[in-house]
């Protein structure tokens, strides 16, 4: 007997959620079929065609999903967006199968989806995270609005960034890149592009010492250090990390094919009148390109001794020195402590028409007008002890090492100061004592440190009250002893300040202000380094000559209303 052509064939040729909704009686044979020719056309889901056509509400389909294949149901009005976590998709991906991840338990990622038949989403999630995609059904008209704002949100973050009449201008050519125009045009990316501006300017503005561009797994996070302590800033989309990472050293001539080794380089930007140098770093990490960028202020070098911090005593005491006509001067402190722009300043105030300043530095932070700047380069065999040889054939008056790493480089930067030349550099010490003992463990004779060295300076930087919030507050006298005030100077003639916060600060600090233990080489002291004399010795003699450490000078910053107690406590708790 002939068919019946108006009884409908079973569905046994339809898959995935057209079956299930043909099995539970929502939708005939024939409109699945229709709704599946229609959602091929338009390269889209069954579920968003269906729900689109009015086929079946939005509500019917997630409850028929979660029945029929026993998945648990998700209203997502009741889901803090805030909360959503992001960089396990990316963005693209989220879109094209309309997913949104949920959470994360062990090797499980929750997925919310309308549609967890299909099979490519799943393999695509499982490849891009290495998880086992664990769904979650929801409703399909509020998944895709939600993914959409998650979407958009991801480009805002990028593109909405304030205009700046700036460029940037390559100061340091390393080379050409290794591939060409073709890489350079894949990181014009116009979001990329003008969120990069925007951090910088935004680190300029707070004035930030370095922002740190960091991929992990699942995130990829901004953070800018702001008066010694970093700050996370924002977290922008994970897909953005490559790009971000290739438009920076593009602009900082670095090689943008080589991922594997850590590279180094240098840009300028031009804000308004001002141009401001910044140092590039890159560090290959399990998950990316870590970048580090330095801002190099050249007006942090021209500041002047008096906006440092040094007390009149400590003052006099270094200026003295560095206008003697030769010896050693040594400056000393742990890195980001300011000892090159204590240097800077120095070097300034000697820098006269009629003298004669080099520097070798690795690298230079600062470009200083009449003063002959060189760039340690080790593979080309430039070191610190070649680079001091050559100068002391150049007839020097002043030389600036960017510090001494080694025998070689201290005994070359030893005899020039004991054969006329003013010599100046740096050491990665505690504190002023520890440093003569450093030389002597190098393997420097003490005659040549006693002999040579005029006066180290040891420095801290602590973070400055903010003038419009800070308030007074009260400590019992023990603990005031106990961070090293002495009896005589409880006496009530001044009070102690806290930090508070406002709108013109951070945390209630703004800026920073230098701590220092300034020590001259005494007769007593040379006669303790000829004796080859522990660090304890030298310390105890440099008290007995008056000389204030690190502690003493920052509780004078107490006193003087400037910092905190708490601060100068965590800055010199050696």
């Amino acid at each position: 007997m002939a068919a019946d052509p108006t009884i409908e064939s079973p569905p046994n040729a339809l898959s995935g959620v057209a079956r299930v909704l043909v099995n539970a009686g929502r939708i005939s044979t024939k409109s699945a079929e229709d709704l599946l020719k229609s959602a091929r056309e338009r390269r889209s889901s069954f579920a968003s065609v269906a729900v689109a056509a009015g086929a079946v509400s939005a509500a019917d389909l997630a409850h028929t999903l979660s029945q029929a294949l026993a998945l648990p149901l998700l209203d997502l009005n009741a889901v803090d967006q805030q909360k959503i976590p992001k960089g396990f998709l990316d963005g693209k991906t989220a879109a094209q199968y309309q997913l949104l991840v949920l959470g994360k338990r062990g090797s499980r990622l929750f997925v919310a989806t309308a549609d967890p038949t299909d099979q490519e989403a799943a393999e695509r999630v499982k490849f891009a995270t290495q998880l086992s995609p664990e769904w979650v059904i929801v409703e399909q008209d509020k998944l895709a609005k939600l993914v959409d704002a998650q979407g958009a949100s991801a480009a805002e973050q990028l593109d909405a960034i304030a205009s700046s009449d700036f460029e940037f201008d390559v100061t340091e050519d390393t080379g050409p890149p290794s591939e060409s125009q073709d890489i350079a045009s894949e990181v014009e990316d116009a979001p990329v592009v003008r969120f990069l501006q925007k951090m910088l300017v935004d680190a300029i503005n707070m004035r930030a010492s370095d922002l740190h561009f960091e991929p992990y797994e699942y995130t990829y996070r901004v953070r800018f250090r702001v008066d010694g302590e970093l700050r996370e800033i924002t977290q922008p989309p994970i897909a953005i990390k490559e790009k971000l990472a290739s438009r920076i050293k593009v602009i900082s001539r670095m090689d943008i094919a080589e991922k594997r080794v850590p590279q180094d380089g240098r840009m300028k930007l031009k804000f308004g009148a001002k141009a401001i140098d910044f140092r590039v770093s890159t560090l290959p990490t399990l998950f990316g390109e870590k970048v580090v960028i330095r801002i190099l202020d050249p007006s942090s070098a021209k500041l002047g001794i008096e906006a440092l911090g040094y007390e009149k005593i400590e003052k006099e005491r270094l200026l003295a020195a560095i206008h003697r006509p030769y010896g050693m001067i040594l400056v000393t402190g742990p890195t980001g402590s300011g000892k090159t722009v204590s240097l800077y300043t120095c070097l300034n105030i000697l820098n006269q028409p009629g003298v004669n300043i080099s520097t070798v530095e690795d690298p230079a932070e600062i470009n200083l007008p009449g003063i002959n700047q060189v760039n340690v380069n080790d593979k080309a065999g430039l070191t610190f002890a070649a680079a001091l040889k050559s100068f002391l054939r150049q007839d020097p008056d002043i030389i600036m090492v960017g510090e001494i790493r080694d025998l070689e480089t201290a005994d070359i930067a030893i005899k020039a100061a004991q054969t006329g030349h003013m010599v100046m550099s740096t050491l990665h010490t505690n504190d002023a004592p520890t440093t003569l003992t450093r030389l002597l463990n190098m393997g420097v004779p003490p005659f040549n440190i006693a002999s040579s060295v005029l006066l180290i300076t040891a420095q801290r930087l602590a973070r400055r009250l903010c003038e419009n919030c800070k308030t007074t507050a009260e400590y019992p006298r023990e603990a005031l002893l106990k961070a090293g005030f002495a009896e005589t100077d409880i006496d009530g003639s001044w009070k102690p300040y806290r930090a508070v916060g406002c709108s013109a600060c951070t945390n209630g600090y703004k800026g920073r202000v230098g701590l220092y233990q300034v020590m001259p080489m005494s007769e007593a002291i040379q006669r303790i380094i000829l004796s080859e004399g522990t660090a304890l010795d030298i310390a105890q003699q440099a008290q007995k000559d008056g000389v204030r450490d690190l502690r003493q000078s920052g509780l004078v910053k107490v006193r003087a209303g400037v910092t905190t107690l708490e601060e100068v406590i965590t800055v010199t708790n050696e």
